[in-house]
């Protein structure tokens, strides 16, 4: 109910920016705006058509060649080495190489985005000094003219795909999607339409090796796979928790919260629903109710890339199962998680087969 809980704070700084680090944001010329994840109606409902009508079924099933194509060809590189830091070694640029595709990006990019990402989710949703903030402040400002700079060398020709889309749904009405606001929408699709997949990736293949029999069981029939990724997604998901603000006095399941209130609201705990889900804390990749987790949201605000992070973490498994079906993780190893509210996945997870 968004007329309830306000996503305004959704992507608020967990602590407050340093005035230091104000300052030079605004003097570097940061000028985002709430359009997606942050935004309330109406303006919420205007980007989000806009954005919605671009990212069409036809677009994504197109991309579903290139990500077999990107998969294997991580997979040619680290298969006959017996072992790898799965992370560091796919998991870690596969998703933005496929997002560069979407959006049109060069690949040789791809490793100052996903710094560019890692700055931008500790500011926003990590507890940093005054001195760290201004760090990841500085690569937060060169991300921002980097997206800048891309939309607006598109401008005059758009191309035949996503953002050309969104150009042409400009240059048909502005009143309906401005230049500055595709600028912040590939703003947010450049950290959120990889992170989460890079951290997915490495939750699903810890949890299928932890449990060995379903893994065994995709193996032999890979025709499980697509419910599987839905029992992956809400049995350990890369996004956790997510905010809002309570836009007025309400009572949940007979709680008072007062107007104004920050809520932190703990998706994993409701993908673990034992009035929702049977027997929530068994992982079943034949679960009928699977689909009905809550990691890609629910409401005005589901995930824009929901469709893509599906068909990425399918034939990643489809190629995963048939591949290296010995796959194993290396034993006695600790994972580290990056510190911060919402984002989950091993940055590291080092497997055998």
């Amino acid at each position: 109910d968004p007329g309830v809980f306000s996503a305004s704070n959704a992507q608020t700084p967990i602590k407050p920016l340093a005035p230091q680090v104000v300052q030079m944001l605004q003097a570097g010329g940061l000028k985002t705006k709430p359009v997606m994840s942050n935004a309330d109606p109406p303006v919420h409902s205007r980007i989000r058509k806009s954005t919605w009508q671009a990212f069409t079924p036809k677009r994504i099933a197109q991309l579903e060649p290139e990500v077999r194509r990107i998969v294997t060809r991580f997979l040619d590189r680290i298969e006959g080495a017996g072992k790898a830091d799965l992370v560091r070694e796919m998991f870690y640029d596969l998703p933005v190489l496929v997002l560069f595709i979407f959006l049109g990006m060069p690949e040789e990019d791809v490793a100052r985005v996903k710094t560019w990402s890692r700055n931008r989710l500790m500011l926003t949703w990590g507890r940093l000094s005054d001195e760290q903030q201004l760090t990841e402040a500085k690569g937060l400002l060169e991300y921002w003219k980097y997206t800048e700079a891309f939309i607006g060398r598109l401008l005059p020709n758009p191309p035949d795909n996503y953002v050309g889309d969104l150009i042409r749904i400009n240059r048909q009405d502005e009143s309906e999607l401005s230049v500055h606001e595709i600028t912040n929408v590939v703003y947010g699709l450049l950290i959120a339409g990889h992170e989460t997949t890079t951290s997915m990736s490495a939750n699903a293949v810890v949890t299928l090796m932890q449990h060995r029999a379903a893994w065994d069981r995709l193996c032999a029939d890979p025709k499980l796979i697509r419910n599987a990724v839905e029992e992956l997604l809400r049995f350990d998901s890369s996004v956790i928790t997510w905010r809002r603000k309570a836009a007025k006095a309400v009572e949940v399941a007979g709680v008072s919260i007062p107007e104004g209130a920050n809520l932190l609201l703990a998706l994993c705990s409701g993908n673990r629903d034992d009035a929702h889900f049977e027997a929530p804390d068994r992982f079943d990749v034949a679960r009928e109710n699977a689909k009905t987790h809550l990691s890609f949201g629910f409401g005005i605000h589901y995930c824009l890339g929901a469709p893509l992070a599906r068909l990425e973490l399918r034939v990643i498994l489809e190629e995963l199962t048939r591949r290296l079906p010995t796959l194993r993780l290396v034993p006695d190893q600790k994972w580290a998680f990056p510190p911060n509210t919402s984002f989950r996945g091993p940055s590291e997870l080092w497997a055998e087969w």
